[in-house]
């Protein structure tokens, strides 16, 4: 079976009985190997190029720099630029291989056998099987499409227990891009504090920078709490990923250690080369994040429009953040069979969407990502949608 006809594979597959893997099989992966003219699938801003990076104020050294072993914690440079960020001190920063590392090491070090862990879903893949492939016992606690997606606490709650040792969460939320606010964190921890005493709260943060023109960025959750661990890197909003570098901020002076002894037994230390690029985007990061965040305004519009124009077949989650949302094809509009033709034919129009299943909502749920093509490529990648709903809608036996 092709990758395009893998499109409502769920998180574990369909066939997930073969897959003898630690951690699940996941058909998200084909977003590494497929990149169709309209890609609509892609979580994060425009790529950022070489030439874009070099032409920041900070490189000219950049010939001398000496490629051996970095700290396993992190360069000094990186975790200081980052701290700047987060508004936490330096020495609290781990960076690792993108936020996908730092969520395995938190799920390695952090769970035991016999422990529990409770996730929020619709969720990126990793963030459940990173704890699935260390044996966790995942407690879901599953947000719905009809409440916008909002923190549900009382479900929390009841997932809570003394065995909880991690509480996974992300803000904004991949693949809805809805945010989740200070006062529900607070009211959070509260309920933690009572039943899961020994737990942390982890929040994930990839998508914090990506607002929307001159709306606020919200502020990191990183210093709220010391049980609170954040995760982020330059992939999404900076549109950085094939930098490969990522952070957690770790309060918590013994969790922090082991999590840098894991890193060094995982992967030793980060790329000196990545690093020193990244701490350079990272010092220059409002020169590249306020064009972006003016393309993603624009982008945002240009969606609401085509979601207005097609109200009669699907339905959206406005996000609060990121250059992601969430799209629903309509029960009334579409049954079982036009949502599988729905995906069987995007191929054939140039499209990539990502499934809803892949996050462990609903095939008739699709990722629609607004900011990785170009302006003038995204309302023909839109139009394309309405054509491929036409034909998955028309067919006839």
């Amino acid at each position: 079976m092709n990758s395009d006809a893998q499109q409502t594979r769920g998180l574990n597959g369909s066939d997930a009985h073969a897959w003898r893997g630690r951690f699940p099989y996941n058909e998200i992966i084909s977003l590494l190997d497929v990149n169709r003219p309209f890609n609509l699938a892609e979580s994060t801003s425009q790529d950022l190029t070489v030439g874009e990076l070099m032409d920041l104020a900070g490189l000219e050294r950049i010939r001398d720099l000496k490629l051996g072993y970095g700290t396993s914690a992190g360069g000094i440079a990186l975790r200081t630029a980052i701290a700047d960020a987060c508004k936490v001190p330096a020495e609290q920063i781990v960076t690792t291989q993108g936020t996908a590392l730092g969520l395995f090491l938190l799920a390695f070090e952090v769970c035991r056998a016999g422990d529990e862990a409770v996730l929020a879903t619709p969720c990126f893949p990793p963030s459940r099987d990173s704890l699935l492939g260390v044996g966790v016992e995942v407690r879901e606690v599953t947000l719905s499409f009809e409440n916008g997606y909002r923190l549900d606490l009382e479900q929390i709650e009841a997932k809570l227990s003394p065995k909880t040792r991690l509480v996974s969460i992300a803000s904004p939320q991949n693949p809805s891009g809805v945010q989740t606010s200070r006062a529900e964190i607070e009211k959070l921890l509260v309920l933690m504090e009572k039943r899961s005493p020994q737990a942390i709260l982890f929040v994930d943060e990839t998508y914090r920078e990506a607002s929307y023109g001159d709306k606020a960025v919200i502020e990191s959750f990183a210093g709220l709490d010391p049980r609170i661990v954040t995760g982020g890197s330059v992939s999404k909003a900076l549109g950085a990923p094939g930098l490969r570098t990522g952070w957690l901020t770790v309060a918590d002076d013994d969790l922090r250690a082991r999590l840098v002894v894991a890193k060094m037994n995982t992967v030793i230390s980060g790329s000196v080369l990545d690093e020193a690029l990244a701490t350079v985007l990272l010092r220059n990061k409002e020169d590249v994040l306020a064009p972006r965040r003016r393309l993603l305004a624009a982008a945002l519009d240009e969606l609401a429009t085509w979601c207005e124009s097609e109200r009669a077949r699907v339905e959206w989650v406005r996000p609060d953040a990121g250059a992601l949302c969430c799209v629903r094809l309509r029960s009334d509009a579409f049954d079982d069979a036009a949502v599988s033709r729905f995906w069987d034919l995007l191929p054939q129009h140039d499209l990539q969407l990502a499934s809803g299943a892949w996050f462990g909502e609903s095939s008739r749920v699709f990722r629609l990502g607004f900011g990785y093509l170009p302006l003038e490529r995204l309302a023909p990648a839109l139009s394309a949608i309405s054509v491929v709903m036409n034909a998955a809608t028309s067919y006839r036996s």
